[in-house]
């Protein structure tokens, strides 16, 4: 894939493509007839989101009003009381959240401590988003996560910028109240699921995740792993293969892997042929070190390894759980590794407005998909796929950690 074509991909999707959105849909739509154009079949395949309209939504410190955005599914009404800074959720300071609006030093939060501050009887949440030394203040749009809700009631939060938070910290607010009205309902999201068929009923999954936040056109995190996948198909598309090769664009990884959580939901059958998952989640940058982390035995990461020393390309390879859409095959027994170029969020930002392809190398975007062109076609060429369908108890732990069966230990 030349690099005119590539910068392409990137310019036909610079705008915020959210999931649940026309713009998700269209991303979708380009990506299924991209890869109808390199030959293979093609389709969409529709999944339920949780969606919202706001229609108003207010934050006032002292009945002064503080620009916010309230999180999409945290319900609606009105909810008052003193003002309750909290750096951290530990034992003490949830001791004190009780009748209290509760301002965190966070963008978001996890199902524990979801559920830690609704059993401490916190009456709201604020979060803070952006730096209070940049021009822009800017606040992003989040949710209030099912997952993350639990059986738990629902608590009114809301994102206020970080010049904000500090304002009122600093001049020590008492009373606020938080006022939200929005009307929830089931929406839809996409997952893209292409393939080149193989010798074999057995396949090899590839997928990277299309949708962006909020403010970000999301080039860097995640339509370079996209283009990732077109670069494979395209290598890949006239070379003899045992195992077929699945490509899966995943709609709505932002709000917490929804797109490949519905996959491997709705493809149990297909799970049990499936030999391997190669998930692509942010490359390309013209800085960072390329990374694999492997949620498969310890023998994969060694050979990414010893495959990158051989073709001179540096591959920091290890065992563990990468947040992305490689979680749910591996929760689901399907050995997976996440691929990515990591690089300093100083000069590649994401989930922000400096999300864009400024960021990247199309030349190096070139090289990171050769080299995992070459290391799908060792996998899908092999007489036998060599990576044991076996998740190892440390990845198993890790699983189970990052999916909130149980609490990481502090």
């Amino acid at each position: 894939m030349n690099r005119i074509k590539l910068q392409e991909i990137f310019d036909r999707t610079a705008f915020p493509h959210t999931s649940g959105t026309a713009e998700e849909l269209k991303t979708a739509e380009y990506l299924k007839a991209l890869c109808q154009e390199l030959g293979a079949e093609a389709h969409l395949e529709a999944f339920r989101v949780p969606m919202a309209d706001m229609e108003a939504c207010s934050v006032t410190a002292d009945g002064g009003e503080i620009p916010c955005k309230a999180f999409y599914g945290c319900g609606s009404g009105d909810t008052e009381g003193e003002l309750y800074h909290m750096p951290s959720l530990d034992p003490v300071s949830l001791a004190g959240a009780r009748d209290r609006i509760v301002l965190l030093e966070t963008q978001g939060i996890g199902f524990f401590g979801y559920q830690d501050l609704v059993r401490a009887g916190a009456k709201g949440i604020l979060f803070q988003y952006g730096n209070m030394f940049y021009p822009q203040q800017d606040i992003d749009q989040r949710d209030l996560r099912e997952h993350v809700r639990g059986d738990a009631g629902k608590l009114l939060c809301a994102m206020i910028h970080s010049s904000s938070a500090v304002k009122l910290v600093r001049s020590g607010a008492r009373n606020i109240r938080i006022s939200v009205r929005q009307h929830e309902y089931d929406g839809e999201s996409h997952n893209v699921i292409a393939e080149l068929p193989g010798k074999r009923d057995e396949w090899i999954t590839l997928s990277a995740h299309y949708d962006s936040t909020s403010l970000s056109n999301g080039a860097y995190d995640n339509m370079t792993g996209c283009a990732g996948l077109l670069g494979v198909m395209e290598a890949l598309r006239n070379t003899g293969r045992n195992y077929g090769l699945r490509f899966l664009f995943c709609g709505s990884e932002e709000r917490g892997l929804l797109g490949s959580k519905a996959y491997v939901r709705d493809h149990q059958k297909e799970l049990e042929n499936t030999v391997l998952n190669i998930n692509l989640d942010m490359i390309g940058t013209l800085m960072g070190k390329f990374i694999a982390r492997v949620s498969a035995e310890e023998a994969l990461a060694h050979y990414l390894s010893y495959m990158g020393a051989e073709l001179g390309f540096p591959v920091a390879a290890k065992t563990g759980v990468y947040s992305s859409d490689s979680t749910p095959f591996a929760d689901s027994g399907v050995p997976a590794v996440s691929l990515a170029r990591i690089a300093s969020p100083n000069v590649a930002p994401i989930h922000c407005r400096y999300d864009t392809s400024e960021v990247l190398s199309m030349e190096q975007l070139q090289r990171d998909i050769d080299f995992i062109a070459e290391f799908t076609r060792r996998m899908a060429c092999a007489a036998c796929c060599p990576v044991s369908r076996e998740i190892p108890e440390s990845v198993k732990k890790e699983l189970d950690e990052y999916l909130f069966r149980k609490r990481k230990p502090d």
